[in-house]
């Protein structure tokens, strides 16, 4: 993993953000498209953006990842949803998608944000801190989702803070 830099996006990302998306998560879906791209690109125009919260990760000066964070709710509470975190192909299972995951749960702790959700593999999100979210009182916009949403309390945590959580509007529409 030596070498990745992690930075904000920049508005000459948004191009190359866009095809390590589609790198990405573009064979879960062959032969069609994949949501995700269209999704960041949705996400930058609402209201929910927070631009200090969308990094990338360069190696050898090239962007081979990104990760978003948004503004999402625990009922009324403010609190983030996570993703797409997208890694180029090429660049899997070297380190990056870690660092990404480190620098945004560090830069949304550092903005004094309570809490991180997202809807992903246990097994790998698991070694970031995060947990069912049921377990926090934290609950999913969709039930079946089960042991796949997940949360992780950061230092602004109120653990009287419970309820549905609710995304930015983009993810409503997926």
């Amino acid at each position: 993993m030596s070498g990745v830099l992690i930075r904000r996006e920049t508005p000459a990302d948004v191009d190359v953000i866009r095809s390590v998306t589609e790198a990405a998560f573009g064979p879960l879906y062959a032969p069609g498209p994949a949501p995700e791209p269209g999704l960041v690109d949705q996400l930058r125009a609402d209201a929910g953006w927070l631009p200090e919260l969308s990094l990338v990760a360069e190696v050898g000066g090239e962007v081979v990842g990104h990760v978003v964070c948004t503004r999402g709710r625990v009922g009324d509470t403010p609190a983030l949803g996570l993703g797409p975190l997208s890694v180029r192909p090429d660049q899997q299972r070297s380190g990056v998608g870690s660092a990404l995951m480190h620098a945004v749960l560090g830069a949304a702790d550092a903005l004094g944000e309570p809490l991180v959700v997202l809807l992903g593999d246990p097994g790998y999100y698991g070694r970031f801190g995060f947990r069912q979210a049921e377990q926090f009182g934290v609950l999913a916009p969709e039930a079946e989702w089960g042991v796949h949403f997940q949360a992780r309390p950061l230092t602004g945590y109120d653990p009287a803070v419970r309820g549905v959580f609710t995304y930015a509007e983009p993810f409503l529409r997926l």
